[in-house]
Formats: C-alpha cells, sequence, structure tokens
C-alpha cells in the first residue's frame, strides 16, 4: 500500500510540475512588447565587431564596446552605441578607405540615418582628408554626412574651420558654411 500511494504522490507531482511548465510560455511578440513598453532593449552585445557584405564583397567594419538593439520599437527601431563606435568602410581593392569614429551614436533602421556625437572624426585614408566635429548625421542611403555644429576640415593643403559642413561619405565633394582659414586656390580654380 506504501509503494502504491508514493507512486501515486510521485505521479501527482510529475503532472502539476510538467501542467506548469506548459502554461509558463510567451511568445516572442509577447516578450517584445514588454520590452518596449519598458525601454528596454531587445538585446546588448558586448565588444562587437561586425562585418558588412555586398555581393560577398566586405565593404565596411563595425567596432563598437557595447551595442543595444532597440529593433523592437514599432515607429522608429535603432541601435544605440553608447560607448562609442568605430566604422572603417573598404574600398573595391580590399583597403580602409574611410575611417569615422564618435564616442556615442544612434543609428535609426528605417530611415538609414545614424547620429554620432562626442569627438567624431571622420579620415579619408587615400586624400589624407580629416573632418573633426562634435554632432554628425550620416544619411547612409545616400551616402553622405552633414552637420550644422562647429567643425575643422584638414586637407593636405588647407586647414578650415566653420558652422555647417555637407560631404559625400569619403570626404571627396563638399560643402563648408560660415568658415574662417587660409585657403590655396590655383588660377584653374579660381
Amino acid at each position: 500500500m506504501k509503494i502504491k500511494s508514493r507512486n501515486i504522490y510521485n505521479s501527482i507531482a510529475t503532472i502539476c510540475l510538467v501542467a506548469m511548465f506548459f502554461s509558463c510560455t510567451n511568445n516572442t511578440l509577447q516578450v517584445r512588447d514588454f520590452l518596449a513598453d519598458k525601454n528596454m532593449p531587445i538585446g546588448i552585445a558586448k565588444n562587437t565587431y561586425h562585418v558588412y557584405k555586398d555581393s560577398g564583397r566586405i565593404t565596411s567594419k563595425l567596432i563598437t564596446s557595447l551595442l543595444y538593439d532597440f529593433s523592437n520599437r514599432k515607429e522608429h527601431p535603432y541601435n544605440e552605441f553608447p560607448e562609442g563606435v568605430k566604422i572603417v568602410m573598404i574600398d573595391k581593392n580590399g583597403k580602409d578607405s574611410t575611417t569615422v569614429t564618435g564616442n556615442y551614436a544612434l543609428s535609426y533602421t528605417k530611415t538609414s540615418v545614424s547620429e554620432i556625437k562626442g569627438n567624431v572624426v571622420i579620415i579619408n585614408h587615400t586624400d589624407k582628408v580629416k573632418l573633426e566635429t562634435n554632432q554628425l548625421f550620416w544619411d547612409q542611403k545616400e551616402a553622405y554626412f552633414f552637420t550644422e555644429d562647429g567643425f575643422r576640415l584638414t586637407t593636405p593643403r588647407d586647414t578650415i574651420n566653420g558652422f555647417g559642413f555637407e560631404a559625400k561619405q569619403d570626404l571627396t565633394k563638399w560643402i563648408a558654411k560660415d568658415i574662417t582659414g587660409n585657403l590655396q586656390a590655383n588660377q584653374k580654380e579660381l
């Protein structure tokens, strides 16, 4: 009799435990909505090294010590880089062409626009051009940088300071606004 009652109690405990496991299920959408409501990221990555490819060719590398993934936002999904970011763009020959660094960044998924803040430095390694500013917006679809903040542009020939700057992402063609500094120009350029 004792053995039968022990088996019955064990069976009842097992059935309750199994029922409890099956009753505690959440679907992915419920978890994402919960995290979005609490303003929490859906994922956190530390010491990230991400390589972007297009048609099998490496086009850029992203390096960051901390990444928060807020792709669970319905209206404006984004990624946050609170400890800074380094992006290295690779040319068709496989060499580093442009490097972008900053202390903080937000990258919006739907619009492909990123905001980079704090000690932003862009270097075109081929043409030896360097841009420094405190805030920069990067339209990745158009491959275009712009800022209305103060900037310093250093080329092999000139150093230009100003407020407001627009350029192709490789800094080859640019528009500088409200500038100061010494500029050298050839007679052909005038």
